[in-house]
């Protein structure tokens, strides 16, 4: 389950963790659509919630790279558990880079690094119809006293029982356009979550994403000073789409480890002889390596912008817009067409739920990728931007 791209105590730190925490509970997490408790526990224990942080808060400095290699080691064992983290590694991001020297902003950040808080969002809403780059709620300022109201209808909102603050988007105040929105920061003691909708779905189970009605206040300064569209340009799509990719290659690869021992299993009983379904393994394998390297390729070129400090202007552009919406149409795609093909090797006992080469949960929590922004709405987006980009 290792990756050389990480740090080696962190990547040690999760593969421990896959392998003996995530692993052990991803059945029940899965059947009773419960949170990945333990393995939050262990992720805090192991000071991994803070892996993007740079070393001045007290992180571990991990760039792209090695934080989705961390996501992609802990997707194999229990895809929830991964989005999870994914999901809380976007938010870090979006504040790490967009927090303008805030002095509030930077103290929360040393705040979350010590004590490993647990983030997570809320950008999706009753009324927008699944675009996240438009608001109805409004951020209701209140200057003279220093703080702000914020009321919003969420249709989805990732584990937000369990998260110890969330960035919410809204639009900038009560007169602005739906298109016009900040980023909020609101703290677990400033917020209300009534719950609206339940969460039964085929997949992503652990991920505990029904919808809810939020009521939070706050400080003015919480408000980030970045405009929204920036965030999601230059850290909310990148990250997202880079680590989702990774994830749903985790899942690949959890299904591709099970056909794997599935065909050793066979070569066992036959000394000296290759299995028919080995051949199938090898092409799958190319399949898989394939996926790998494709977020792997955009995650290094990313890192290098950054370093570079050419990351704004790069990723407010055209081509590095569709690079990242075509992996994460490719990507999405990709992984359930690796676990349906890791279940032809397999046989029945990967169609079986009670057995070790079973990947019925790797197949329904591969199926949600396509619909974590609709692919049709961003191959769209794709189609309208080709007519006027041309590719130098």
């Amino acid at each position: 389950m290792s990756d050389p791209l990480s740090p080696p105590p962190l990547q040690d730190a999760m593969k421990r963790i896959a392998s003996e925490v995530a692993a052990l509970h991803a059945v029940d997490v899965d059947a009773q659509a419960r949170f990945p408790a333990e393995t939050l526990a262990a992720l805090r224990q192991a000071r991994l919630l803070s892996a993007p942080l740079p070393q001045a808060f007290g992180g571990a400095g991990c760039d792209m790279r090695q934080l989705a290699a961390l996501v992609a080691t802990l997707a194999q064992a229990c895809a929830s558990s991964a989005m999870v983290l994914a999901m809380h590694y976007i938010q870090v991001a979006c504040l790490m880079r967009h927090h303008g020297d805030v002095p509030a902003l930077l103290a929360f950040l040393h705040e979350l690094c010590e004590r490993q808080w647990l983030l997570a969002s809320i950008t999706s809403e009753v009324g927008t119809y699944g675009d996240t780059r438009s608001s109805v709620c409004a951020v209701e300022a209140a200057p003279e006293i220093g703080r702000f109201t914020l009321q919003k209808s969420a249709t989805t909102a990732s584990y937000a029982q369990h998260a110890d603050a969330l960035l919410v988007t809204a639009r900038r105040d009560a007169s602005a356009a739906a298109s016009d929105q900040v980023l909020v920061l609101v703290r677990q003691a400033d917020y209300s979550l009534l719950q609206t909708t339940a969460w039964d779905t085929l997949g992503m189970r652990g991920t505990c994403s029904p919808g809810f009605e939020m009521a939070a206040s706050g400080p003015l300064e919480y408000v980030l000073p970045v405009p929204y569209a920036d965030i999601s340009a230059l850290s909310m799509v990148p990250y997202a789409h880079i680590l989702w990719s990774a994830l749903w290659s985790g899942i690949g690869g959890g299904a591709h480890a099970r056909a794997a021992a599935s065909v050793r299993a066979q070569a066992r009983k036959t000394p000296g002889s290759t299995p028919p379904a080995a051949t199938a393994l090898a092409e799958l394998t190319v399949q898989l390596q394939a996926m790998r390297e494709h977020w792997r390729s955009l995650a290094q070129a990313f890192d290098a912008l950054v370093e570079q400090g050419r990351d704004a202007a790069a990723l407010a552009g055209m081509g590095w817009s569709l690079k990242l919406n075509n992996l994460k149409i490719a990507s999405s795609e990709q992984a359930p067409k690796i676990v349906h093909a890791a279940l032809q090797i397999i046989g029945v006992q990967g169609y079986k739920n009670d057995g070790p080469y079973s990947v019925g949960r790797h197949y329904r929590d591969a199926l949600s990728a396509s619909l974590m922004v609709s692919n049709d709405r961003i191959a769209a987006k794709n189609a309208s931007m080709l007519l006027v980009f041309k590719d130098d």
